[in-house]
């Protein structure tokens, strides 16, 4: 199954982490947060580096599985703690319970979203 299966299961992961990145940043431009590719990129580098310390341990683990659903309760964990420890360490803060629990949804549903339509589309629905 390595490398052509996992290696595009964490692109999808990677897509669905930009998008989440990219969303953040159009919900919360303003003058000091402008809508930018710099910007864009300095929120998306810490969830990223989450999915890929997760694909990585699957990979070195062996642990890529022909369910997409399983590599998720890695993937999603990391990414959210990564992505949350890196900020809390950038700003010298715990991150606020809402910007918890905002990214961890988020970042849930994009994760989960292409696995629900890969699902759809091996069963042929």
């Amino acid at each position: 199954m390595f490398p052509s299966t996992a290696a595009r299961w964490f692109t999808y992961d990677a897509l669905a982490i930009a998008l989440f990145a990219l969303l953040a940043r159009v919900a919360h431009r303003s003058e000091d947060m402008p809508l930018s590719v710099t910007g864009w990129l300095s929120t998306l580098w810490p969830f990223l580096l989450g999915v890929a310390l997760a694909w990585g341990i699957l990979a070195v683990r062996g642990g890529v599985t022909p369910s997409p659903w399983r590599s998720l309760g890695l993937a999603w964990p990391l990414a959210v703690i990564v992505g949350l420890g890196v900020w809390g360490l950038r700003h010298g803060a715990v991150p606020h319970w809402s910007f918890i629990i905002v990214a961890t949804v988020t970042s849930g549903v994009l994760m989960a979203a292409w696995r629900a339509v890969a699902g759809r589309t091996s069963t042929g629905q």
